[in-house]
């Protein structure tokens, strides 16, 4: 604010950069949503009409909206057990001649293991919207796919209020940022008015530089919560080290979440479903059990860095209290 430049400048260019290393990248551009990211990478992959793109249908609705708003045409796929994100083998069968490419969320902050679906053959673009900081293989999530997106919405690890990126090579970063912007250019082409302030920059490179402890305190509550619901009838996520940054912590329940929830919520502790409900309940579809049986299960509870030690235990007590 005292050096009296708003738009994007000198901050968003640092932004991006420190955004490329942690997703281990040669480029990063910083764009004004995550649901935007997701756009301007299928448009860099050259993906539109008549093309199909595979997406999970246990996810939030910003997969399905990005596909169709370059012309593309979603096809769901089932969830994963063990990762709460797209199964590998429903996505083998749902490939086709007209699949171009392939969105892959590290799902609620658990790095996916990406080699499955490099193994299909057509470009996986890695959504790092929960799990930026997650690392598989020694690698951060991110740096796997021919592109990956970030969000930095309000309730992410990182947040600029409203905003998002695109990482990746620094060829197809450099056509993100062609079409991020229309302002003074030679042609006419279709372009967008999809740039970040060098404000909402400042906010992300504030909370990038304690990025690292935010993540240690994540996991600790984890570990917390691990330690008190362990005999409860639920199952809590696993330990799996630097794979997991617990953007939310997610059980599954016994039970109907909906009933547990409102006796949460009775006792002062806010939970909610992990993903409202999933794609293809909205538009009719069949075929997909272990997503309907995640919704039917799955429960997200309190898990960010300013989370006491105290309110974990008031709320691993409020749920102990609400599944007896």
């Amino acid at each position: 604010m005292r050096r009296g430049w708003v738009g994007p400048g000198p901050e968003v260019a640092a932004f991006e950069r420190e955004v490329a290393e942690r997703c281990g990248t040669a480029a990063a551009a910083a764009v004004s949503s995550g649901t935007t990211a997701l756009e301007l990478a299928l448009r860099v992959l050259d993906v539109g009409a008549g093309h199909e793109v595979i997406v999970p249908s246990y996810v939030c609705d910003a997969l399905h909206h990005a596909v169709r708003r370059v012309g593309a045409t979603p096809v769901l796929a089932d969830a994963d057990p063990a990762t709460l994100s797209l199964s590998a083998k429903d996505a083998r069968v749902r490939l086709t001649p007209r699949t171009r490419c392939l969105i892959l969320p590290h799902a609620f902050g658990l790095a996916a293991d990406v080699e499955p679906f490099l193994a299909l053959g057509v470009p996986v673009v890695e959504d790092c919207a929960q799990a930026l900081g997650a690392r598989l293989a020694g690698r951060p999530v991110g740096s796997f796919g021919a592109l990956a997106v970030c969000s930095f919405y309000a309730t992410k690890l990182v947040t600029t209020g409203e905003g998002g990126a695109v990482a990746g090579p620094e060829a197809l970063v450099a056509r993100v940022r062609d079409l991020r912007d229309y302002d003074e250019r030679e042609d006419l082409a279709p372009r967008f008015n999809a740039k970040l302030s060098d404000l909402a920059a400042a906010l992300g490179r504030s909370q990038l530089a304690r990025f690292d402890g935010f993540l240690a305190r994540r996991r600790a509550i984890a570990a917390r919560y691990r330690a008190r619901l362990g005999s409860l009838p639920c199952v809590t996520p696993s330990d799996v080290g630097p794979r997991h940054v617990y953007h939310r912590f997610v059980l599954e329940l016994e039970r109907a979440p909906e009933t547990v929830q409102a006796a949460l919520a009775a006792r002062g502790v806010a939970a909610r479903r992990p993903v409202f409900r999933p794609a293809h309940r909205a538009l009719g579809l069949d075929g997909f059990p272990e997503a309907d049986r995640l919704w039917r299960r799955a429960l997200s509870i309190p898990c960010y860095p300013s989370l006491a030690d105290a309110e974990v235990d008031a709320v691993a007590a409020a749920l102990r209290e609400a599944l007896a």
